[in-house]
């Protein structure tokens, strides 16, 4: 729904990946194809009853940060722990194109550079007030206020007038954001600089797709927001659910929000807990949980399981290693390059992408469920992926010749640098299943292979939010870094990798770079075939310059309680959130 999401793990590989998905094409390689065949993305439809609890599994080897705020979140694991009441305000169809189904309408004027958002009549909080255009307005200062310290905020959202001057501190008032019927009117037209051809997309990073109740959160400060109680255990959503207990980092228990605005939901409750990557398979056979996704590591183990469907999506999301080449400049809030970085050489990112022996590791750890990316644009995007791009496939003697040819000589087992000097490249990497360490261990044992010495950040894999904290503060002992990223459902990388997204955590910034991001989401770019074709140009470069290798993306299964019905992934399904649409989910008659 959002832009990226922080993901735990090389998650992909070790198959502990977040549902934020979308229906792809089955893959290229057969295995990939065949394993696809087997799987629906929704569950049988039957009649269905009131009544019942459904639990849900959390799959996170860490305690969640229940920050239950679109606007102040990045966590993978907070957003499925609020899915059950975190509905966006548009509906899509299965292409993500915006429909008028949801809790509000939009609609885009090229012409007028406007786009006028209209909230729905009886689409209430859980505490039965109804959703205004302040609430929607609200959601962007939260966003672009300082104070607030929100990693929400970019250059992309800034594309709304006055959003930077609000921003900068320089006015109170986001003066591109009007409400003809005042603050508790429920219509609003946003003001925008340069018109963009994802904008009747979701997730395309122009407009934000959530609305924040004011009137509750109104005497809190901005500063204290993230803190606060009324965002970490009573927090009010518009959703299907409403948000009864927390048990904090472990449990939350929901129960029918009674004003939802296409009526009250069947399930009377419904318990998400978290549990160990390493007990899901136990869990799946003792049928001890009604949703839960299976660790792809393990699926030979349960994929005879009574009782269960699998369902199965292919998620907007992959695996990459990205390389540190630079800082984050808080005070210009920009990545400024370093050219004297260590990593800062083609050569050497090339010859480490080479030594990745990923098809391998994928099928020795997940029977074919996980296979290795070639680009950073997912295949699910039709034809803005391109096809040509090969990416890094495990060839160590292609990798040896790179480094001789660059001038990385070997002394002894290891190589120097051109400048003589040893060599050593810290690599920090999460903690995940029981697989993680020996995925990670044999990567560095390729890279031995080809006279790089690599040693793990700390020595060892790093908890999930303690990986971040030293991922987003560039922190020196971290050379680099394998993350994932969830996805959203508008192809435009801008919010990854320009040069003012603080997530473009390797910190490289190019001319040609935001050149080509630019182009992308430009005016000239409404031009269907232009816009293709800067994608594809984008994927060639990003592949030789390798400032962020691909690694992987694998399947999504989730084991869903034969007895539950409406439980679907497809986008048209979704509460706009990757997640399925839990006022269609209950217990069949």
């Amino acid at each position: 729904m959002k832009k990226a999401k922080l993901f735990a793990g090389i998650t992909l590989l070790s198959g502990v990946a977040l549902t934020l998905a979308a229906c792809g094409k089955s893959g290229s390689n057969a295995n990939e194809a065949s394993t696809a065949a087997k799987f629906s993305s929704a569950v049988p439809t039957k009649a269905a009853k009131n009544g019942g609890t459904v639990k849900v599994a959390v799959e996170t080897d860490t305690p969640f940060t229940g920050i239950f705020n679109d606007e102040l979140s990045t966590s993978a694991t907070d957003t499925e722990v609020m899915q059950y009441g975190a509905e966006s305000l548009f509906s899509t169809d299965d292409h993500y194109v915006f429909t008028d189904k949801g809790a509000a309408t939009i609609k885009i004027d090229q012409k007028a550079k406007t786009a006028t958002i209209n909230i729905k009549k009886g689409v209430k909080w859980s505490d039965g007030k109804q959703v205004t255009a302040k609430d929607y307005e609200y959601a962007y200062e939260i966003i672009a206020n300082k104070e607030s310290k929100s990693q929400r905020y970019t250059a992309a959202l800034a594309d709304l007038v006055g959003l930077e001057e609000y921003h900068e501190g320089k006015s109170n008032k986001i003066s591109g954001i009007e409400m003809p019927d005042g603050e508790n009117g429920r219509k609003v037209v946003l003001h925008f600089k340069t018109m963009k051809p994802g904008m009747n997309t979701s997730g395309n990073g122009y407009i934000w797709e959530v609305a924040a109740p004011y009137h509750y959160l109104k005497d809190v400060k901005f500063k204290d927001l993230m803190s606060s109680d009324k965002i970490r255990k009573r927090p009010l959503f518009f959703g299907p659910y409403k948000l009864e207990k927390v048990i904090r980092g472990q449990s939350v228990t929901w129960v029918p929000n009674k004003y939802y605005y296409k009526g009250k939901p069947k399930l009377s409750k419904i318990t998400a807990s978290v549990i160990n990557p390493n007990s899901v398979a136990q869990s799946i056979k003792s049928n001890k949980f009604d949703v839960i996704q299976v660790v792809n590591s393990q699926w030979q183990n349960v994929k005879n399981t009574k009782g269960v469907n699998f369902i199965a999506t292919v998620p907007l999301s992959y695996s990459y290693l990205g390389f540190k080449v630079g800082k984050w400049d808080a005070k210009k809030g920009e990545n400024v390059m370093n050219p004297n970085s260590k990593m800062n050489n083609k050569a050497l990112r090339q010859a480490i992408g080479y030594g990745m022996n990923v098809d391998q590791v994928a099928k020795r750890y997940t029977y074919g469920l996980s296979f290795r990316v070639p680009t950073l644009i997912p295949k699910q995007f039709g034809d803005y992926f391109d096809k040509d791009v090969k990416g890094y496939s495990y060839n160590i003697k292609k990798g040896n010749e790179i480094l001789d040819k660059a001038g990385f000589k070997k002394k002894g087992t290891y190589r120097v640098q051109p400048n003589g000097k040893p060599l050593t490249i810290r690599l920090a990497a999460m903690t995940g299943s029981s697989n993680q360490e020996p995925i990670v261990q044999n990567y560095i044992q390729q890279w031995k292979k080809e006279g790089l010495n690599v040693k793990l950040t700390g020595g060892r894999l790093i908890e999930f939010n303690s990986f971040y904290d030293k991922v987003q503060n560039d922190d020196p002992s971290v050379d680099m870094f394998m993350g994932a990223w969830s996805l959203s459902s508008e192809p435009s990388p801008n919010d990854l990798y320009s040069q003012k997204a603080p997530m473009n955590y390797s910190r490289f910034v190019t001319k040609k770079n935001n050149q080509l991001l630019e182009e992308m989401d430009s005016q000239k770019a409404f031009n269907h075939q232009y816009r293709v074709d800067k994608f594809h140009e984008w994927q060639k470069y990003m592949d030789d310059e390798a400032y962020v290798i691909p690694v992987s993306n694998s399947y999504t299964i989730t084991a869903v309680n034969k007895k539950l019905t409406g439980y679907s992934l497809k986008p048209s399904h979704s509460m706009g959130n990757g997640f399925p649409n839990w006022y269609n989910v209950a217990y069949a008659k």
